[in-house]
């Protein structure tokens, strides 16, 4: 019987260290993901290479049960493949916490949670843009272009150079000059 390890996060900026530092030192193998837990397990090549990895008698550890996925059905697919193959699931933290041979109430209910939890910061970070965009605030990333950048790209290529000389002279991508023309094609046209 061998304990594997899954460590998840859903984005590449969130760190993974925490997990790492309570399943490392009991795990054979630690199998790292960065991807949204509402995927299905084929678009999570970490959880995928830790389901092939395991066999029979087997012992999947997570953290917290919502590592498995913060998607229900996906979550219980999951469960019911390792439950079928005769391997078990170790949750470390949270009310699913222990050792779990097959499904329960409370590994539903936790993964339950879990999805409804991704469903409330989705929903809370949507109300919050919408917010600050009514105050007048933009998110996104900072502008790059000024407005002295704006007109040496127009007279830059009023006299004909290409859209590729004009990013590469002011070290800025393709996509923001032609991000600059068309605001100014579209501004000459209303």
């Amino acid at each position: 019987m061998a304990l594997i390890g899954l460590v998840r996060v859903s984005t590449a900026k969130q760190e993974t260290q925490r997990q790492h530092d309570a399943l490392d030192p009991i795990c054979e193998r630690v199998f790292e993901e960065k991807d949204s837990g509402k995927l299905a397990v084929e678009q999570r090549p970490g959880l995928k290479a830790a389901l092939d990895f395991m066999r029979d008698g087997d012992m999947l550890a997570v953290q917290e049960v919502d590592r498995l996925g913060r998607n229900l059905l996906e979550g219980l697919v999951v469960l019911n493949d390792l439950f079928q193959r005769g391997c078990r699931v170790k949750v470390l933290d949270g009310i699913a916490a222990g050792e779990h041979t097959e499904r329960s109430f409370l590994l539903d209910m936790a993964l339950a949670l879990a999805e409804d939890r991704r469903r409330n910061i989705s929903r809370t970070t949507k109300k919050g843009l919408e917010a600050a965009r009514k105050r007048g605030r933009v998110g996104g990333r900072p502008r790059v272009i000024d407005d002295d950048k704006r007109a040496v790209i127009l007279a830059r290529r009023e006299k004909g150079e290409s859209i590729r000389v004009i990013a590469r002279v002011l070290d800025v991508s393709v996509g923001t000059v032609h991000k600059v023309l068309s605001e100014e094609t579209a501004g000459a046209a209303s």
